[in-house]
Formats: C-alpha cells, structure tokens, sequence
C-alpha cells in the first residue's frame, strides 16, 4: 500500500514531496483495505448480498483510481530519474515485479464487473462472457493484492494515520485528505448512479457457470 524507503525528513522540502506522495497512496491503501474487506463479506453470500456487493463495487473504482495515480507518479518520477525519488529508491525487486500482475488484475476485475453490470451475463469478450473474466481476474488479483498487502500493511498504517494523529504533519496533508475523501464522495455518487440503471445482469445465475 505504502512506498519503499523514504528520503530523510532532514532532507526538508524535497523528503516531503516524496513522504507526501506515500502518505496519500498508503492513506488510500488504508480505505481501500476497508472497502476490499466488506466486499469480501458479500462474496462468502453472493447471491443473498449481490446489491451490497455491486454497491461497494463501484464505490471503489475512484479510490482504486487515486491509488494507481499516486503509485503510477512516484513510478514514472523515478524512472525519469528525479532526484528526490531516486534517493528514496524503489520497491524491493520481488514487489516491482509483482506490480504489473497487481495493476493489470486489478483493472480487469473492475472493467469486466462494470461491463458485466451493463451488458448482461450472457455478454464477453473473446468467447468468455464477463462473468468468467471477473472470477478469473479475481482469482490472480486475490493472491497478488494479498502479497501485496502484507508487504506493506503496517508500513501502510503508520504514514496513513501520519497526517491525522502523527506529530510530524507536512505541508498538503488537507489537500491529501481532501482527495481521499473526494474519492470515496465520487464513488458513492458513482454507485448510486450505476445501481439506478436498468441492466440486463441476472442475480439468480451469479452462481452459475
């Protein structure tokens, strides 16, 4: 959830843009635990929490979104070899290369929900119908967010919390909160939307196929 080693706080203005930019991703990375923890009760009774689950579901695009931007920008800072994020350095390299599997799961399992919810059961792509692209996607994602998340959970808690109970509170905390929560606002709004549509996905068969 959170970034790897951090520039030095001594180092002033340039450690806090980047112990800024992990602070935003791991408090996200807090929000999303949550949210991935109470989709993960809907699934254990699919067919008797299917809303709750649809619900939550697109709630969590737009954090999802701030994740992968704030994770993407420390990523494209480093490599176009910024000073101050080369001196924090990179993710240990067993977690770089488990990045990509995260990324590109995480992704599927969302465009293939939101296209399942739209277009039907019996819809797909590539001779699979979205609902077997969401399970399978879900199967890689699972184990590859999971490593993830114990990589990085307590790392996670302590600059996640920083901005709010931590004694060393840096310039942009209320603009890194104000995102979290514009985030989370969206995404209700998004759900709201998106369950007020008439759609062709049929509760009875989640359980099918």
């Amino acid at each position: 959830m959170s970034t790897s080693r951090l520039v030095p706080r001594g180092a002033g203005v340039a450690a806090d843009g980047v112990e800024g930019n992990a602070r935003l991703t791991s408090t996200t990375g807090i929000i999303l635990f949550l949210l991935f923890a109470a989709i993960g009760i809907t699934i254990l009774s699919i067919r008797r929490l299917v809303l709750p689950h649809v619900f939550i579901g697109f709630l969590l695009i737009p954090p999802v979104a701030l994740k992968l931007g704030s994770t993407g920008y420390r990523f494209l800072r480093y490599y176009l070899r910024d000073p101050r994020y080369r001196v924090a350095g990179p993710p240990i390299l067993e977690l770089r290369l488990l990045a990509p599997v995260v990324v590109i799961s995480t992704i599927v399992v969302f465009w293939s929900g939101v296209a399942l919810w739209v277009a039907g059961n019996d819809s797909g792509w590539l001779g699979r119908s979205w609902l077997t692209w969401h399970k399978l996607a879900f199967i890689v994602w699972i184990f590859a967010t999971g490593i993830h998340i114990l990589a990085y959970l307590v790392r996670a808690g302590d600059l996640g919390l920083a901005d709010l109970i931590g004694g060393h509170r840096l310039r942009g905390a209320l603009t890194r909160q104000g995102l979290v929560v514009a985030a989370v606002v969206l995404g209700v709004v998004l759900a709201i939307a998106m369950l007020s549509l008439q759609t062709p996905f049929l509760v009875p068969s989640i359980g099918d196929r």
